[in-house]
């Protein structure tokens, strides 16, 4: 049976819920040291984890995050702990090259769904380019895409979307509904138009977008299956403000599919 939003909204308030994960969670990081948003960063695991493309560096986005966040989230509530957890996973999605170095999600079982629609397993998200190339799925015919994930590989998808925002995508949680071992959240995503997008000049402005997640986590308190409800079109218009009217028609107004983290 398909998981529903309305499934998981719980009667009780996310501040009635145990937080025996979320401590356990906030320990663990605090162990490994590092990034204090991101669990498994510390030095010596920077140096020994097989990265993608080298370590990433989230000095700069991490800022943007402190800077223009709407909520400071209490040491040890269920709300820094679902927000330091979606953190880590999406570190480890995007930017860790081997799925036996996971730690945050169950490899084997993990699956992805983007807006209640087809779902990918891990090994589809890296055939398909992974993180935009998955959030930016769309029904939309090719020639009314604006930005076309069947036409982007991981590499160009980064080097587009780094340029766009070069001091990154950031992401707070903003409420959390229900806390683990299904965990539903409203999320926003912001960052600041300050580089070109392939023939469009940057705006500056502000480009910024709110969905719903629900991540289930398995006994081990791992990640095993994904859903993200959002729409696309709120990244996208930000993007071709600039573009003649008619040449953007047909995409600002039908939007599908959606973005990611940075």
């Amino acid at each position: 049976m398909p998981l529903h939003l309305h499934d998981c909204i719980p009667i009780l308030s996310p501040n009635h819920i145990s937080l025996t994960s979320a401590q356990s969670y906030s320990t663990q990081n605090m162990a490994t040291g590092g990034n204090k948003y991101r669990s498994y960063l510390s030095p010596e695991e920077l140096k020994t984890t097989q990265w993608r493309a080298g370590p990433p560096d989230y000095a700069i986005v991490d800022k943007l995050f402190e800077e223009g966040r709407t909520n400071v989230w209490p040491a040890g509530s269920l709300e820094e702990y679902v927000q330091n957890l979606v953190k880590t996973w999406e570190m480890e999605l995007v930017h860790k090259a081997n799925p036996d170095e996971f730690k945050t999600l169950d490899a084997q079982k993990f699956v992805l769904g983007i807006n209640g629609k087809k779902f990918f397993s891990l090994e589809e998200t890296g055939k398909i380019g992974g993180s935009y190339n998955v959030f930016l799925q769309t029904s939309l015919p090719p020639k009314l895409r604006f930005y076309d994930p069947d036409e982007e590989t991981y590499d160009s998808s980064q080097t587009a979307f780094k340029q766009v925002f070069p001091r990154g995508f950031a992401l707070e949680v903003v409420q959390v509904y229900s806390g683990p071992p299904v965990i539903a959240y409203k999320y926003r995503h912001w960052g600041y138009m300050e580089g070109s997008y392939k023939d469009l000049p940057p705006t500056g402005e502000l480009i910024e977008i709110f969905g719903m997640a629900i991540f289930e986590l398995n006994e081990e308190s791992k990640v095993v299956k994904v859903e993200f409800f959002h729409d696309r079109g709120e990244l996208l218009a930000g993007l071709i403000k600039g573009k003649p009217s008619h040449e953007s028609e047909g995409v600002v107004t039908t939007p599908s599919g959606c973005p990611f983290m940075a």
